[in-house]
């Protein structure tokens, strides 16, 4: 599932081709044609991300919601006389005079009211890649995080918490702040999750720019292989990179959770 760093690279690329232009939205699938002639021949004001979740504001207050999942997909593509044919299950067109995007399998896509589009943000914890310049947002992750009897490995996973992180992130943050993942939140230091906060703007901001994810600084140059760019996902069985430890494997909600039980413990 795309965490939330690719999120906002949707919404910038969005902004980039498509704000202020008379646009042309259809559902070649069939599946959204009732979203999609609501805000056909719309201008596009802005979309914008919080976490996993894609707002686009149109004319008149109408709001395209989106959220992929684990199958969601953005294609973007430039042309120059006449769009291209759709290509497989294209749930939603968006097209201007010489670019096109088209969305595939998402979980979520439709037409919101901006009440309706309050109510899910509002249920929303807060996002590290938002501006935070009074560190409010920080201050807010850590006062959830705290009140929680729950493992702060699931927290950092429930989007209510912190919006924007899934299991590469939550896996690498754990392992840089050295905090055990099986820990209780309000047994975590403020400190501790004072670093995580920090870590996830850092290396979420490097995902927005880079267009990977990459938890390692040291190899900020180029575009290293994906086995190079983490300290503990999906490396369960080899040496830490850090203490040279055996990296460590579990389940956590279904979901996989790599850790170091040397280096978190």
């Amino acid at each position: 599932m795309p965490e939330g760093h690719s999120v906002h690279r949707h919404a910038r690329k969005l902004n980039e081709l498509f704000a202020d232009k008379n646009l042309k939205i259809s559902s070649p699938q069939g599946r959204f044609a009732g979203g999609a002639e609501v805000l056909n021949h719309r201008k596009l004001i802005k979309a914008k991300a919080h976490g996993k979740q894609l707002f686009a504001e149109f004319e008149g207050k109408a709001f395209l919601r989106v959220h992929l999942g684990i199958y969601g997909k953005w294609g973007f593509r430039s042309y120059s006389e006449t769009p291209p044919e759709p290509v497989g299950q294209v749930r939603l067109r968006i097209a201007s005079e010489t670019d096109l995007a088209d969305l595939r399998g998402p979980t979520a896509c439709e037409v919101l009211t901006s009440v309706e589009v309050r109510k899910i943000t509002s249920r929303l914890g807060p996002d590290p890649l938002q501006p935070d310049p009074k560190k409010l947002k920080k201050q807010d992750f850590i006062n959830r995080v705290s009140k929680s009897q729950v493992s702060v490995g699931q927290l950092l996973m429930n989007q209510e918490i912190i919006a924007g992180i899934g299991n590469v992130y939550r896996a690498e943050l754990l392992f840089r702040a050295g905090q055990s993942p099986f820990t209780p939140g309000r047994d975590v230091s403020s400190e501790v999750l004072e670093t995580i906060w920090d870590h996830a703007q850092r290396l979420m901001k490097i995902g927005v720019k880079k267009g990977i994810m990459l938890t390692r600084e040291d190899k900020l140059r180029g575009r290293p292989k994906v086995a190079d760019r983490y300290y503990v996902y999906k490396r369960q069985g080899l040496s830490c990179r850090e203490c040279g430890g055996m990296v460590s494997i579990a389940l956590m909600q279904a979901r996989k959770l790599y850790w170091c039980p040397a280096c978190q413990a």
